[in-house]
């Protein structure tokens, strides 16, 4: 059941985010993941490339053809990734275990591109991507329902957005980057009153960001 504060209670009476719908791996990922810090580099790369293939499609199919995509793109090790040809992507064409999109698959080789340059540049891509968090003036007074549903872009997910662009970097749009910045925990967007919400506000406040 979901209240109007956009909070759905459990058969225990916890309450979550409503967008998990109580389905059991949808939950595992929202109380597991979600929000949760990320610094590894091949973690972000594969949370930027699968929003990117989630792009028309609900999350919960990404989510549960994860371990295909993660087999398909050597474990998002954009090294590895970088490399790949034509041969590459006629096997992902092939593989009826992802999204079979070509240009999100010719995309991700191409990303994988930009991101070892990325790496190069700034030491690393947590390095990059954790430079764009956003102040607290920037990040809404309360995370309610509306407000959650209200804005699938913010102004650091359209400045990240345009830098990727002007890298090279695709199928990055604003919302897409919104996306990935919620689901690496650059912002906590867990509703309030959510369970999650204080644990991973303390799991932010003790991270060590890269420098």
């Amino acid at each position: 059941m979901v209240d109007t504060a956009g909070l759905m209670t459990d058969e225990t009476g916890a309450l979550r985010c409503f967008w998990q719908g109580g389905l059991d791996d949808y939950r595992r990922y929202h109380d597991e993941e979600w929000g949760h810090p990320v610094v590894d580099d091949h973690r972000l790369f594969e949370k930027i490339c699968l929003e990117g293939f989630q792009s028309g499609l609900s999350w919960l199919t990404i989510l549960r053809k994860r371990e295909n995509f993660r087999a398909a793109f050597a474990g998002f090790d954009f090294h590895k990734v970088a490399l790949f040809g034509e041969e590459d992507i006629a096997r992902c064409l092939a593989d009826a275990g992802i999204v079979r999109h070509r240009g999100k698959i010719v995309s991700t080789i191409n990303n994988a591109g930009r991101a070892v340059a990325l790496a190069a540049e700034f030491g690393s891509l947590a390095r990059y991507f954790w430079s764009f968090e956003p102040g607290p003036k920037e990040r809404p007074a309360r995370m309610d329902h509306a407000t959650l549903i209200a804005n699938p872009t913010s102004p650091t997910s359209i400045r990240l957005s345009k830098d990727l662009k002007k890298r090279g970097w695709t199928f990055v749009g604003p919302t897409t980057v919104y996306a990935f910045m919620q689901a690496m925990g650059l912002v906590n967007d867990h509703i309030e009153g959510c369970l999650c919400r204080e644990r991973v506000e303390g799991l932010r406040t003790a991270f060590i960001r890269p420098r």
